[in-house]
């Protein structure tokens, strides 16, 4: 009874609890069988010298060096000195400024991203396309993309290389095949492709180089596909200056099927056709076809040679095979370096005849010949100037590609060799 009343006045203090707390300090601890433990339980009584121990324990003060230091904090101290507040509404509630600060940080990031989103460019261009994406133009059959010409992709002609103009004609058609949701697990296999093991490569390639665009320039590429032959596709590239509008370059190549697994050359199938037969358009080439044979070259009839070229690991696609942009690379590696300083390329045209894996070794072969200028080049093709022919094979004899090459002078088009960049004194 009397530890119920001691418990009832701790949780519901009257004007007698004072008296009800001193009568209780006044009883020996563990008088009672029915003292309460920590966790409600009944608690054994305890022998009066076991109280007494407790006591004296509770009542002793630790030592410090030899001094007596009591149990009570400064924090303590102070806030026993201190008047209590009166206990109201307002100083209940809890601490707010938490609260505030989180949502000022909140709102002040959502303001920087969308100040990010609102920015406005100094020139029109630099926003075109900014991401990259590139869209299908209103017929349902052409896809433009645009890109920037970044710093590291031009040369030391200060304007972009033809490896650079290249890469950005294969992520066109690539982002074209995945526009129209016929993208699959291959390089730019659709999926019915896919099922069969099948992949795209290219046995032709033309270009012809109006202009070559220079640092921040930006390009809109415009690409559609056609069919060729009953087992072909051919895709054609027209690359214009978005700001003027004007042609920077024309690309045709023919696309065959190739069995992934056993690398032999593939037919069409009906299901296959069926997926990009509605893609196709009903127009010729933006080149005319180059029909001009291009002549073998050997160790006697080649100018220049240029061995142990051999494919790193970036140079290999997700097929497993040297990406054809890598061959124009190293059909350029044996042109004589009188002919990359004075003229630039100005059109080409490849045959590929066989794949290239990442432990094979090559040899670049160049022939240089006068252009005669007779009309036998196709029409829009450079007209006076230097001619290659090249021819990169394995160390074993097999070919690779062929291929003829077409150079200008450097400043027929104004351009003029700056030199390298002077260095900044102080």
């Amino acid at each position: 009874m009397v530890a119920s009343m001691a418990v009832a006045s701790a949780f519901f203090p009257g004007p007698s609890s004072s008296s009800v707390v001193s009568a209780k300090a006044s009883k020996a601890i563990g008088e009672g069988p029915e003292n309460l433990g920590v966790r409600g339980i009944v608690a054994k009584p305890m022998s009066v010298s076991g109280a007494m121990e407790v006591k004296a324990q509770a009542q002793a003060l630790p030592k410090v060096n030899g001094t007596k230091v009591g149990l009570k904090t400064e924090a303590q101290k102070v806030e026993e000195d201190s008047p209590s507040a009166p206990r109201t509404f307002y100083n209940q509630l809890p601490d707010w400024s938490f609260l505030f600060a989180a949502i000022t940080t909140i709102f002040l990031a959502a303001e920087k991203q969308f100040t990010l989103i609102d920015w406005k460019p100094r020139r029109p261009d630099m926003l075109a396309d900014a991401f990259g994406l590139g869209k299908i133009m209103p017929d349902g059959l052409v896809f433009r993309q645009n890109f920037s010409i970044r710093s590291y992709e031009i040369g030391a002609d200060r304007t972009a290389s033809i490896e650079t103009l290249m890469n950005h004609l294969q992520e066109t058609a690539l982002n074209h095949v995945r526009s129209v949701g016929l993208l699959g697990d291959g390089f730019g296999s659709t999926p019915e492709m896919s099922k069969r093991n099948l992949i795209w490569v290219v046995t032709k390639m033309q270009v012809i180089v109006e202009k070559y665009p220079s640092w921040e320039d930006v390009v809109e590429v415009d690409s559609w596909v056609a069919p060729s032959g009953k087992n072909g596709m051919r895709r054609d590239w027209h690359v214009r200056d978005y700001r003027t509008g004007k042609t920077v370059l024309r690309a045709t190549s023919v696309w065959v099927m190739m069995n992934k697994q056993t690398r032999k050359l593939s037919k069409i199938p009906e299901e296959v056709r069926a997926e990009i037969g509605s893609y196709f358009v009903d127009r010729g080439p933006i080149i005319e076809d180059d029909s001009r044979k291009l002549a073998k070259l050997d160790d006697s009839t080649a100018d220049y040679v240029r061995k142990g070229l051999t494919p790193r690991w970036g140079d290999l696609d997700i097929n497993q095979h040297v990406n054809n942009v890598k061959y124009i690379g190293w059909i350029i590696e044996s042109a004589p370096i009188s002919i990359l300083e004075s003229h630039e390329l100005a059109g080409m045209t490849l045959e590929y005849r066989r794949e290239c894996g990442k432990d094979s070794m090559l040899q670049s072969l160049t022939a240089v010949d006068d252009d005669d200028g007779d009309g036998s080049a196709p029409e829009g093709s450079p007209g006076a100037g230097i001619e290659c022919r090249h021819l990169l094979r394995l160390e074993c004899g097999a070919e690779i590609v062929r291929g003829r090459t077409e150079w200008r002078p450097k400043r027929a088009q104004g351009l003029e060799t700056k030199g390298p960049l002077q260095a900044a004194t102080v």
